[in-house]
């Protein structure tokens, strides 16, 4: 099957900090793809570039260097133009449900706004709005609602909704369950997989977690410092991972049980001295 998006050696500087400083590379020639249907979970602890891969895609951040295509098109510095094009095939769910959400705009009007844009009818829009609404398991009512009254789990599912409106190929996710508590995140989670099923979309996951990533992801890439140091299935890359890094990524994650927990710190400590 054809890849949905590539990425082939893409580099991401920064500027420096101060004047006349160099430039500081945060992603090293990065390499990846994701097949429709498919979910590619990016994992790395804060600063690995994680997030300014998901970035680079949305076209937020420019490359250095390097491709990035979709259904087979060059989009690297795709114009104003194309990305507004764009917007119906790539979308984005972002880490707080609550700043992704303008608090004086109704549900309707905030899951209406990008089916308008799209040129779908007033009538037509308010329609799809129910669907969608029943799409994420929110009741009816919840249209003329402001988000101020949705708990944070519930916030996060209209986020969902309005980036499935326009039926993308393609949806970012940058952590977006972190801010929710445990139960709240296996139940969003649950959803995600549900929508993908139902949809065929595909998702690019960015998440510090790995036990989050193993839920949801056919593939994970484990990212340090810019750096691609493991890829593969997320079967095997979450349960015996080969590089070092994973390795106290993995350990890293809390557990529920005390005894597995008190393992996991003596791992920790094992690691401690291996190189990334």
């Amino acid at each position: 099957m054809q890849r949905l998006l590539e990425v082939d050696r893409l580099c991401v500087d920064f500027p420096g900090k101060g004047w006349r400083a160099a430039p500081h590379r945060v992603l090293e020639e990065v390499t990846f793809g994701i097949r429709p249907g498919e979910t590619l979970g990016l994992v790395g602890e804060s600063g690995s570039g994680k997030t300014t891969i998901g970035r680079a895609v949305l076209g937020l951040v420019g490359a250095a260097s390097g491709t990035i295509r979709f259904d087979g098109r060059d989009i690297t510095r795709a114009s104003r133009r194309k990305r507004r094009a764009l917007a119906r095939d790539i979308q984005v769910v972002f880490q707080d449900p609550y700043t992704s959400l303008n608090p004086s705009m109704t549900i309707e009007s905030i899951l209406t706004e990008p089916l308008t844009t799209a040129g779908v009818s007033r009538t037509d829009a308010a329609r799809r709005v129910r669907t969608l609404l029943d799409r994420v398991h929110l009741p009816a009512d919840a249209a003329h609602r402001l988000p101020r009254e949705f708990s944070g789990g519930q916030r996060q599912r209209i986020a969902i909704a309005r980036a499935i409106a326009p039926g993308p190929r393609l949806i970012v996710c940058d952590e977006p369950v972190s801010a929710l508590d445990l139960t709240t995140q296996a139940r969003v989670l649950d959803l995600f997989v549900e929508i993908q099923e139902g949809m065929g979309v595909a998702y690019l996951f960015v998440s510090h977690d790995l036990g989050v990533v193993r839920h949801i992801s056919h593939n994970v890439m484990v990212l340090y410092r810019g750096d691609v140091v493991e890829i593969g299935r997320a079967d095997e890359v979450t349960a015996r991972p080969k590089h070092p890094y994973t390795r106290k990524l993995l350990v890293s994650a809390p557990v529920p049980d005390p005894v597995a927990q008190r393992a996991r710190r003596e791992q920790r400590r094992e690691l401690a001295e291996e190189p990334a």
